[in-house]
């Protein structure tokens, strides 16, 4: 009888990869699920994504196994209240009352349910890896009876953080607390992970300061561009005043306002510098004030939103802009500046969390300025769009940065050592304390 391979033996693994949300159109979580499950198995593991709605898309060769919710928030009828037949358990009834008390459900009721599905599946994997659901279900008995490793790309803190100061009235602040309540459950349990894997160093601060996980215990694994898709292609020509940008209008902390303003400054200069937004056009907000206030909006052409893109069209988008743009005050990591990077194309950033690990230095691989200068973002723009020479020499520089560093290929492997190392040292969060315990049991968490 030939025996198995030990668990720290260089031998193909068998990881469960959970993800509450799993949109690869929708915010990096979806991205990060699918471009790191696709390279894991190409690297010769078995991969099964256990998610929840909206599902992942993933690649060939990575299954997929569907962990239904009661779907609250999805489209077109968002908060709804589903039928009494739609009920199963005590999870979905869970989920509903957090949603009609104004919290947001998912993470704790995906770890539940997640936790149940894999107790039922003992011994069928070699490692359990969590993308940034944080839910007490991890932390039960049962729910991790083998190694737990969790990828947290930023505190949500810190968009709470951001979304609170942007809020217009103290009826906004009260809803924004009411739904971010679930990172007072995320903060506690990420003090009992054995092993945290984050995208950067700035993400790295931000969970040892917000979530006060002890240092030693947080790795920073980078992401990156797909390169395959997202390289230079001489016959994609250039749209003169083309600038591009992947940003939410609903989102404060992606920066959107602030390029707008540039954008109005950029063309007293260079009228014919437009925008190119990849997200939805928004109906009403200060986005939307500020395009009818700077004259932006309707008939004027001066921006323009796409969406539902696959990423050969974002590709192409990002390959025809002379400029791409990344205005957001604050980013785990960055993958548009990646993926801009990588297609050749230059690019303006700002400074905002981790943006700098990846853009590089200002003048070399980007133009770096302030989060929040509109005036500092609209010289920039500037400066590129009439400099042909600079923009060869930055695009250049920004390719080979992300080959050299970001690729998906890099972040497998670096996730699979820490997959060998936890298996190696036989780490367990600490279970035994359950959730009545993780309750009561911390220091008192910062409001």
């Amino acid at each position: 009888m030939t025996a198995e391979p030990g668990p720290g033996e260089d031998r193909p693994l068998r990881i469960a990869l959970l993800s509450y949300k799993g949109n690869p159109f929708c915010g990096g979580q979806g991205v990060y699920v699918r471009h790191l499950s696709r390279e894991l198995a190409r690297l010769g593991h078995r991969v099964e994504v256990i998610g929840g709605q909206p599902y992942p898309v993933l690649d060939p060769g990575v299954a997929l196994t569907e962990l239904p919710s009661l779907d609250l928030y999805r489209q077109p009828d968002p908060f709804r209240t589903p039928s009494r037949d739609e009920f199963r358990d005590w999870i979905d009834v869970l989920e509903v009352a957090t949603m009609w008390s104004g919290g947001f459900p998912e993470p704790l009721t995906f770890s539940l349910r997640a936790r149940r599905h894999l107790a039922a599946r003992r011994g069928e994997f070699d490692v359990v890896h969590d993308n940034q659901t944080l839910g007490y279900g991890l932390l039960v008995p049962g729910g991790a009876a083998r190694p737990l490793v969790t990828t947290i790309h930023h505190p949500i803190t810190v968009d709470r953080r951001l979304e609170l100061a942007a809020a217009p009235t103290w009826q906004r602040r009260m809803s924004l607390r009411r739904w971010y309540g679930f990172t007072r459950m995320q903060r506690r349990v990420a003090r009992r992970l054995p092993s945290v894997l984050t995208v950067s160093a700035a993400s790295r601060r931000e969970i040892v300061e917000d979530f006060r996980v002890r240092a030693g215990r947080v790795h920073v694994v980078p992401i990156g561009a797909d390169t395959r898709v997202f390289h230079p292609d001489p016959a994609v020509p250039r749209v003169p005043g083309r600038i591009v940008t992947t940003a939410s209008a609903d989102a404060p902390l992606k920066g959107l306002l602030h390029l707008v303003e540039a954008l109005a400054k950029v063309r007293t200069e260079h009228p014919g510098a437009h925008l190119v937004v990849v997200g939805a056009r928004p109906a009403d907000g200060p986005v939307a004030a500020a395009l009818d206030a700077f004259g932006l909006g309707g008939a004027s052409g001066a921006v323009e939103f796409v969406r539902g893109i696959s990423d050969a069209e974002l590709a192409d988008l990002v390959r025809g802009a002379e400029v791409a743009c990344v205005p957001s005050l604050y980013e785990g990591f960055c993958l548009p500046a990646a993926e801009a990077m990588a297609t050749g194309t230059p690019l303006v950033a700002s400074t905002g969390g981790a943006i700098p690990e990846v853009a590089g230095p200002d003048g070399v691989s980007c133009l770096a300025v302030p989060p929040g200068d509109a005036g500092a973002l609209a010289a920039a723009l500037g400066r590129l769009l009439g400099d042909a020479a600079l923009r060869e020499r930055i695009a250049a520089a920004g390719r080979e940065r992300v080959l050299r560093r970001f690729t998906w290929e890099q972040a497998a492997r670096g996730t699979v050592e820490h997959y060998r190392a936890a298996l190696a040292a036989g780490r367990r969060p600490t279970a035994a304390r359950g959730v009545a315990q993780a309750e009561t049991e911390d220091q008192p968490d910062r409001d």
